[in-house]
Formats: C-alpha cells, structure tokens, sequence
C-alpha cells in the first residue's frame, strides 16, 4: 500500500541546511496498523506529510498504492488524496461555520462522486458510528475536543479510503477519550480493511498497533512488528 524510498527532507535556514528527515526507507502493506513514535522533532510529523503527499521530499520517493507521488503534479496528488487517503489532524481542521454533519460530508461533495442525499446518509451513520448520532446538527465550538476529534476521524473515513494517516490523534484528549478514539481506528481498521498510519509520542498507544517505526533525529532508528495489546 505504501512505499518509501530513502526519503530525506533539508531545510533552509538562513545559509545553514538544516536535515529533519535523513534516508528513511520501508513498506507498509495493505492493512496494516502503523505508528511512527519517537521524541518531539525527530521528524514524525515531516515524514507524515511526506507519505501522504502534503509535501515533497528533497530526495526519496513515496508510492501510494502504486502510484509514485514524484510523478504526478499537484492536480493529480490531489486527486489522488481525495479518492484514496484520508487525514486526522491533531487541531481536528473542522469547518467552524458548518455543523457536524456538514463537516463529515465535505470529502464526499468535494469529490462529486456521491448524491447529496447519499452523502447525508454515509455521513450520519459514520457520526452515529462514532457515537455522535445525536449532535449531527451541533456545530464544533458546541462539542468537546474528544467530540470534535470524532468528528475528524468520520470526516476521515466517509471517503472510505485506503488509507488513513492521522497526526498525535489523541494528543489533545484526557485518558478516557484517547482510549476510545483508539478502540474506533482498532475497529476500522478491522471492519474495513483500511490501512492506519499514526504518529504519536505515546508509547502505549503505539503497543496498540501491530507495528512501531522509531526515529531519533531524522532517522529511523527501529522497526518492530508486534502482537498489539
């Protein structure tokens, strides 16, 4: 499903080439359940951008099922993302003036692929899948961040994509809440096949997943396959 390739991200800053991602290679397979952990600046949250396609890399390659991002302008990375990748924020991104139904529907109608009766209909079962069926017509400031957060992921997945990538997802929620947005991407991942690839600084979110990909300073330092807790 993904491939990376000695991806390597320079930056400038003023005449000094500052490197926050130095030759990191592997392969993610279809369903799998990734985390990328290590300390704050080692570059996990780079090299997410990198495997989903929001940025390029100074040297290195990335395919997405197939597809080799260096290969396509920004239109058709673009299209790319939206038919097959799906994105949870940290800061949750939601739209402050739409509700949380609107919210979780805007991936389908950007796409114009789907009715919008149809787009109502997988929107409002995906809230109610993530335990919010009864604050469809609630607007973000109206919800908690764990509600928020929820919202994010169902905005996430309606695309029903192939992948998804989510950044520190439970990095703003207390205990209780994490735990049960954790328990939701588990179970989405076993319902619909989908792959996850996640960053966290948590090392007990990443015993969860079936494999944990470590950096330090801009390289990958470990790749462990384990049976989640």
């Amino acid at each position: 499903m993904l491939v990376a390739r000695g991806l390597t991200k320079e930056y400038l800053s003023g005449t000094q080439r500052l490197t926050v991602l130095r030759d990191v290679s592997f392969e993610v397979p279809a369903g799998a359940f990734v985390s990328i952990v290590g300390p704050s600046g080692s570059g996990k949250t780079t090299l997410l951008g990198l495997l989903a396609g929001l940025d390029t890399p100074s040297s290195g390659t990335v395919s997405l099922d197939g597809e080799d991002f260096g290969r396509l302008d920004e239109d058709a990375r673009a299209r790319l993302r939206g038919e097959k990748v799906g994105f949870v924020f940290q800061s949750f991104q939601l739209i402050p003036t739409l509700t949380a139904l609107e919210n979780v529907q805007v991936p389908l109608e950007l796409a114009g692929r789907v009715p919008v009766r149809e787009a109502a209909a997988r929107a409002r079962d995906l809230l109610a899948r993530v335990g919010l069926g009864d604050r469809t017509h609630h607007f973000p400031q109206q919800l908690s961040g764990g509600e928020q957060q929820r919202v994010a992921l169902a905005r996430a997945f309606v695309n029903d994509p192939k992948i998804l990538f989510a950044d520190e997802p439970t990095g703003n929620l207390d205990g209780a809440t994490g735990e049960r947005i954790v328990e939701l991407l588990q179970a989405l991942n076993r319902e619909r096949g989908c792959t996850i690839v996640l960053v966290t600084h948590d090392v007990t979110l990443a015993a969860r997943t079936q494999r944990t990909i470590r950096l330090k300073d801009g390289v990958m330092v470990e790749d462990v396959h384990h049976t989640p807790a």
